[in-house]
């Protein structure tokens, strides 16, 4: 294993300070563990909190900053955060109107979220939580009941934030959570796994001529193997399985393509390119692309497309300003 660390004991730590110390004027990390929280709080709004493993920079602590999240838990790597570590973040960013936990489909982050939200309501804090489910690719299997929350998360996460920062109360900001939960979708595949420094070697094993499709974002290998075959009929696989799960039929959409880590932009675009004329065909409206880093997986290469059906009320509150370490919309 070749990577840029000092110490595997120190790789999340460093990584969380190092990451506090880029971005002063959006986010600190506050005196226990890696929670993350807005530098200046807003007593106003209701809270939006989300909590996951490391490994997926920037992940979700890219997003703490106004118009987005309020804090951020990290865990281990593609480990939940115990619950007195998000406890901890509860508190540092309750306000009146209460906290928002958003939670990835997965046993454990629901089992750790449920207790740390028990320990803040009998503090007396006013707390709720949703649960992010978009990958198409699983169902049920040992680490969940239903879907995973992938990177459709992030979409998720802009949404919701942006209802919040309107002034909304617990339950408004919960409801447009929860659409927005409804209508996005993902999918990914990878051509090659990522490497736990904790490990020290790749995850899985891909033959040269296989990719594996339907990962998870874990370093988990996909949910069937295909031969290598041009990108654009890998694209119709992913499509087929997204556009398959719910109606998309004339509407508009939000579409994120997502590196795994490794792919680089040149090829998100090449795939982009595709995605765009496919919906076209089946006349569905790109309101608004993301193409980037956005949920990793260490350094795995691969990608993952996530559509979003919009309403009215979605792309307002899609197209609402942020200001993050790793998402800006003005």
């Amino acid at each position: 294993m070749k990577k840029f660390i000092n110490s595997v004991d120190q790789v999340e730590n460093e990584m969380a300070t190092g990451f506090a110390k880029a971005y002063p004027q959006y986010l600190k990390k506050i005196d226990y563990g890696n929670v993350f929280v807005r530098t200046e709080k807003d007593p106003g709004k209701v809270a939006i909190l989300c909590g996951s493993g490391s490994g997926h920079e920037p992940g979700h602590c890219g997003y703490v900053g106004k118009g987005m999240l309020d804090a951020f838990v990290a865990g281990p790597i593609f480990t939940s955060p115990t619950p007195d570590l998000i406890y901890e973040g509860i508190k540092a960013v309750q306000t009146d109107k209460g906290v928002l936990l958003m939670v990835m489909n997965y046993s454990g982050d629901i089992m750790n979220f449920e207790m740390a939200a028990e320990m803040a309501e009998a503090d007396g804090i006013k707390v709720d939580k949703v649960i992010i489910n978009d990958d198409v690719a699983v169902e049920d299997q040992s680490l969940s009941d239903g879907r995973h929350g992938v990177a459709g998360s992030v979409l998720v996460n802009k949404i919701t934030g942006a209802k919040a920062e309107s002034g909304a109360s617990l339950e408004e900001v919960k409801a447009v959570a929860e659409k927005a939960i409804d209508n996005v979708r993902s999918m990914g595949a990878a051509i090659s796994p990522c490497t736990l420094p904790s490990m020290g070697k790749p995850g899985f094993e891909i033959a040269e001529d296989e990719i594996e499709i339907g990962i998870g974002v874990h370093g988990e290998p996909g949910t069937f193997t295909g031969k290598s075959m041009p990108v654009n009929d890998l694209v119709d696989i992913i499509l087929d399985r997204i556009l398959n799960d719910i109606d998309y039929n004339n509407s508009e959409v939000a579409v994120m393509i997502n590196s795994a880590g490794a792919t680089p932009l040149m090829e998100l675009y090449i795939i982009n390119d595709h995605v765009a004329d496919v919906l076209a065909e089946k006349n569905i409206k790109v309101h608004r692309t993301f193409c980037g880093h956005y949920k990793t997986s260490i350094d795995m290469a691969g990608f993952s497309i996530s559509l979003m059906k919009l309403d009215d009320e979605l792309k307002k509150l899609l197209d609402a300003a942020a200001d993050t370490p790793s998402l800006t919309i003005r």
